[in-house]
């Protein structure tokens, strides 16, 4: 029956909005169990990397790279701000090293993805791996549903919206769902600082690799769906593509953003939660309330 169920709102979550979208998987996961744990989170890895791709046709290059360059400085002093934070946080409150560089890791660059790429690079152990993605992930969830309210509270702009959003929430995927919700221009935003913002993976595990020199790697994973969005921007700014794909891209990108939050959400599980300790719990919370706050006050 569970089988069922899942398949059915996996296929109506494309016509949620992205909050709802992740609120009914982690609920369906907690109350329900995903009966398709590991499916789930092979499929949502690439349908959101179809979703990104898909969303750089929306978007014109030249607008996209001066939303990026302003949110460059934002993202230079961030990640390093964060990763030098949480060493010192993490020596405080005496978690494992390698854990606390995995919370820094997902908090100053993309949540999940910077964390898959970190980990096998320090040679993480699957627990620290989990419990780093689990913490992430809450606190990824919870800045989807609070941010754009508190954004109109603050009455913040579309650009200024998109920047918040870009370096203070974690992951890709509620990047662009926080910037779907709150406007189209504040999803142009967020997604371009966050996907530049991303490619930080790439030096960072390479510094990663030199700090953990006696660690044996697998190697470093590059964000290789990055290039192709930015292909499909300067596609949409140089190529005179019909109107009418253009609306059909970005209605499908969409739809996908919000199967693949389902997923997601879906993910979560009780064993996944009670993993989690208190310690690593307030690294995460911290880093991410300094960052936040920090990124509000330079913004406004």
């Amino acid at each position: 029956m569970n089988r069922y169920l899942f398949i059915a709102l996996f296929i109506a979550s494309a016509f949620f909005s992205p909050a709802i979208a992740l609120f009914t998987g982690i609920v369906f996961a907690l109350f329900l169990k995903n009966p398709y744990q590991a499916l789930s989170k092979k499929v949502s890895k690439y349908l959101l990397q179809v979703a990104v791709v898909g969303l750089g046709f929306g978007m014109n290059l030249h607008e996209s790279l001066k939303a990026g360059g302003e949110g460059m400085l934002f993202t230079i002093v961030s990640v390093t701000g964060v990763m030098i934070i949480g060493y010192f946080i993490g020596r405080w409150l005496k978690i494992p090293l390698k854990l606390s560089y995995l919370i820094s890791s997902g908090t100053a660059i993309c949540g999940g993805s910077a964390i898959a790429a970190v980990a096998p690079v320090v040679n993480a152990d699957e627990n620290e791996t989990s419990m780093s993605l689990a913490i992430i992930f809450t606190l990824n969830a919870i800045a989807l549903f609070i941010f754009p309210p508190i954004g109109h509270w603050l009455e913040l702009t579309q650009q200024q919206f998109g920047l918040w959003a870009a370096i203070a929430i974690h992951d890709t995927s509620s990047v662009v769902g926080a910037g779907a919700e709150y406007g189209a221009e504040a999803l142009a935003v967020a997604t371009t600082v966050k996907l530049t913002r991303a490619l930080w993976i790439i030096p960072l595990s390479l510094v990663s690799l030199f700090f953990f020199s006696k660690s044996k790697s697998r190697g470093v994973s590059i964000p290789w769906f990055i290039f192709l969005f930015i292909g499909a921007m300067v596609m949409n700014t140089y190529i005179d593509i019909p109107a009418g794909i253009l609306r059909f891209i970005s209605g499908a990108s969409h739809c996908f953003l919000s199967m693949t939050l389902l997923l997601i959400g879906a993910t979560l599980s009780p064993a996944a939660i009670r993993k989690v300790g208190a310690k690593p719990v307030l690294e995460g919370v911290i880093l991410w309330v300094v960052i936040a706050l920090a990124t509000l006050v330079v913004i406004l």
